[in-house]
């Protein structure tokens, strides 16, 4: 956000920590809370309590639309193979602990986490930017 905002409090902070820890969860609890009280969202609430319900639920769909194409690609012949190996190399876990995929969303996780923790609007490519236009 370009535009110069208070530095946040040290609750807003927390609960927008928060909110990226649950996927949105401690985010959207924020937000009944705050219309039940008829309180004013500050723009730094706002946005990181958006971007992260916004995020949980991109996941959730990507995962669920990718879960469906390799269904459907593991019926064709040739493919199936692929599909599994690719599969296989993406979900074994390195080091015996964890794999390609949850070392990714960990660090994209702890990244949005610590940057709202330190008051900061964390970045994420055309995400960030959606939730720029619809918070202001």
């Amino acid at each position: 956000m370009s535009q110069y905002y208070p530095k946040p409090f040290m609750i807003e902070r927390i609960v927008a920590a928060l909110s990226y820890i649950t996927m949105g969860f401690a985010g959207f609890i924020w937000l009944i809370v705050a219309f039940f009280s008829k309180s004013h969202l500050r723009p730094f609430m706002q946005y990181h309590i958006f971007q992260s319900i916004f995020i949980s639920i991109a996941y959730f769909l990507l995962c669920y639309v990718l879960g469906f194409l390799l269904n459907i690609l593991s019926f064709l012949p040739f493919i199936n193979r692929l599909v599994a190996q690719l599969t296989f190399l993406f979900n074994a876990p390195i080091f015996g602990i964890y794999s390609i995929i949850q070392l990714i969303i960990y660090a994209i996780v702890l990244y949005l986490t610590v940057t709202s923790f330190m008051g900061k609007y964390s970045r994420i490519p055309w995400i960030s930017d959606i939730i720029d236009q619809n918070v202001r």
